[in-house]
């Protein structure tokens, strides 16, 4: 039997799916929090080369984030080869409501996702989904998830990487290697982070550069950190991380563009610093991010000493898998009519990931419910 550590931290999404997926799979492991445990924290570090959540230790294999496909080869347990009525690509607030709306219709569903939640996981405090006055984003996807675990709908974590069709089915092909077969798809896979551009971007990533505050955040307290955009999400990080960290610098390409709420919360926070029309141009650090170059609109280029840089300024949509199965637009967002039907029949969207131009959570919610009900009546009249 394998040795299995699991280092996170409280508010981790991807550490919370990671000891799911574990607990599922019926796999003995030992969880260290290393947002509380200091000494914990170092040697996760020292052993990984990573400050970011969550590591996982399998003997002496060491896992960096989750890794839904290493896991699946470690511990995985093979989908069944029936085909389904439904898969539902995407486990985010679309995905999951429409699991919800195909499970009252009694379709045979499977959702295929890396991870659940989406990218409502990464928010700090949602403040406008109808019921809440404020609830973060992991503890509302978890109570999303809840309620599909009630119902008859399989959830498996995986990433799907190739979908084809031929004249009657779907054929969804994972990067674990299984292949699936659907008489319809819903896809739901959302948006991934937009990169900064800067040189040796990817050398610093989980080395001083997140995409995740609410994950690691807790391992810069005391620390000076940046954040990334103009946006709610890079606001609400600011605003977060002020609390963690010693001090916080923001920085805008451009002006502000979030809600007047997050404006009014920014003012008077004394250890934020806002560059407006500014833009991170190099990053110095060996082997962690020490320091940030940044360059203002009218100015030269000035160095700042840094321990973290926490990246908020967009996504862009999860359709490379896609090839030519529907129609994009030039966005590379999947083009959807008002019900969620694409180009071609049988096949369904909703969410970050369509052509719809509000991106918020509950509209990609009541997407995903109308994609479910279109589905069932496309599959009503296949008879």
């Amino acid at each position: 039997m394998s040795t299995v550590t699991v280092y996170s931290t409280k508010n981790c999404p991807y550490c919370r799916m990671t000891k799911a997926f574990l607990d599922k799979q019926g796999v003995t492991y030992s969880s260290i929090d290393v947002g509380t445990d200091a000494v914990a924290a170092q040697k996760m570090i020292a052993l990984s080369g990573q400050r970011g959540v969550p590591v996982i230790t399998v003997d002496d294999e060491i896992i960096v984030g989750f890794d839904s496909q290493r896991l699946n080869e470690l511990f995985g347990t093979h989908v069944s080869a029936e085909t389904y009525d439904v898969i539902i690509v995407g486990a985010g607030p679309a995905g999951l409501t429409a699991g919800v709306y195909c499970a009252r219709k009694l379709l045979k569903t499977l959702i295929v996702s890396d991870t659940i939640g989406g990218q409502a996981l990464e928010s700090w405090a949602i403040e406008n989904y109808m019921g809440y006055r404020m609830i973060t984003g992991e503890d509302l996807m978890k109570k999303f998830e809840e309620q599909i675990r009630t119902l008859d709908v399989r959830v498996e974590l995986d990433r799907v990487n190739k979908i084809t069709a031929d004249e009657s089915l779907f054929a969804v092909t994972t990067v674990s290697g299984t292949t699936l077969k659907t008489k319809s798809l819903i896809l739901t896979q959302g948006k991934q982070p937009r990169k900064l551009g800067v040189q040796d971007e990817e050398k610093y990533l989980g080395r001083g550069l997140s995409i995740c505050a609410t994950c690691d955040g807790p391992l810069y307290k005391g620390k000076k950190v940046a954040v990334v955009g103009g946006g709610n999400s890079a606001l609400q990080t600011a605003i977060g991380m002020s609390g963690i960290a010693a001090s916080v610098s923001l920085i805008v390409r451009s002006t502000i563009k979030a809600d007047p709420v997050y404006l009014k919360k920014l003012e008077g926070i004394p250890n934020i610093t806002v560059h407006l029309h500014t833009c991170i141009t190099a990053f110095e650090g060996d082997p962690f991010l020490q320091r940030i170059t940044i360059k203002s609109e009218g100015q030269g280029d000035q160095g700042i000493d840094i321990d973290g840089v926490f990246t908020e300024i967009g996504w862009t949509p999860n359709t490379e898998i896609l090839d030519s199965l529907v129609e994009l637009n030039d966005r590379r967002e999947i083009v959807v009519d008002v019900d969620g039907r694409t180009s071609r029949p049988g096949v369904f969207a909703a969410g970050d990931v369509t052509s719809v131009r509000s991106k918020q959570i509950i509209i990609a919610a009541g997407d995903g419910a109308k994609a479910a009900l279109e589905a069932y009546e496309y599959l009503m009249k296949l008879g």
